[in-house]
């Protein structure tokens, strides 16, 4: 694998195939189980915009904001976002759980704040499933509120971000949004999305898939951590996480590398994103990209992954 830039969809944006995530820069222990000091924070960010990638994710609702706040630190340090550099971001509802097309504003308002950014390239509709969809495509709702932010030129182009498949579904058949991120559903071990990222590409929304490692057990292994999706997996995928990695070590391949290129190698999937706590876990993570894995190992997981009764769906 490579990472040259390529083109993210029809938005006229490039990314590269590897992109870097900052919600666990954030620091939120209690979706990760482990804390991430800010000066740590920073370094990592520092290392992100000093490699090769030139895709940095981030949301208003990470850490209760700290994660736009010290990307935002950085890109000041910076001068402002590097060049050939796309960061994106995403709206949240308040802590009331308003998710209205008023608080879509003051989200986009918050964010550019705390970025030190006027002008948001790429901004996502973050986890719908935390309204209705009703609700969301009402005159007041959220998503003509990003509509209208578009129109104005605070936004140059919209996502939708989110889990739950039929729904995220509903969302791209809307018209509304040029590309879709999808997380944990598209995986060596749950490929929920599938059928997801046909539609997209039947529609020509284009699509970035994050959280390849199911958020800790395919990059550490089963041993080491028995949670996917940010909860406790079932023995079954355990057990099914265990026989990937067998077929990885067969052929000298670390499981990460498998789940990451995984993702990387789908030609529907224009880039795959990441996250990382640490500084060194920057260049591992571009490292793993274009480690050599042999072709054959490719069919062998494929007839690997689960059932489709422990898919999050």
């Amino acid at each position: 694998m490579d990472l040259n830039l390529v083109p993210l969809g029809t938005s006229g944006l490039s990314v590269t195939r590897l992109g870097i995530g900052t919600s666990a820069l954030g620091n939120m222990p209690s979706v990760y189980g482990y804390e991430v000091g800010r000066e740590r924070a920073l370094e990592t960010l520092r290392k992100v915009f000093d490699s090769a990638v030139k895709l940095v994710d981030t949301s208003n609702g990470y850490g209760g904001g700290d994660s736009e706040r010290l990307l935002g630190e950085v890109l000041r340090e910076r001068g402002g976002v590097p060049e050939g550099v796309l960061v994106s971001t995403k709206v949240d509802p308040d802590l009331a759980g308003d998710f209205s097309g008023a608080r879509v504003r003051r989200s986009v308002e918050e964010s550019c704040e705390r970025l030190g950014m006027s002008y948001l390239p790429m901004l996502f509709f973050h986890d719908p499933e935390r309204t209705t969809f009703e609700g969301a495509m009402a005159r007041d709702g959220a998503v003509p509120a990003l509509v209208k932010l578009k129109e104005e030129g605070a936004v140059g182009h919209l996502g939708v971000a989110g889990g739950p498949v039929g729904l995220m579904e509903r969302y791209v058949r809307t018209g509304a949004f040029e590309v879709l991120l999808t997380h944990n559903r598209f995986t060596l071990l749950d490929r929920s999305a599938s059928s997801l990222l046909d539609e997209c590409a039947r529609l020509g929304v284009s699509v970035l898939n994050a959280a390849p490692f199911g958020g800790g057990m395919l990059a550490r292994g089963p041993a080491h951590d028995a949670n996917y999706g940010y909860r406790q997996a079932p023995r079954e995928l355990v057990e099914r996480a265990r026989e990937v990695e067998r077929v990885c070590e067969g052929y000298g391949v670390p499981l990460a590398v498998a789940a990451l290129q995984f993702s990387m190698r789908d030609p529907r999937v224009a880039s795959t994103i990441v996250g990382v706590t640490r500084p060194e876990r920057v260049d591992q993570a571009i490292e793993m990209a274009s480690f050599e894995v042999p072709p054959a190992l490719w069919e062998e997981v494929a007839q690997l992954a689960a059932p489709e009764a422990l898919w999050l769906q």
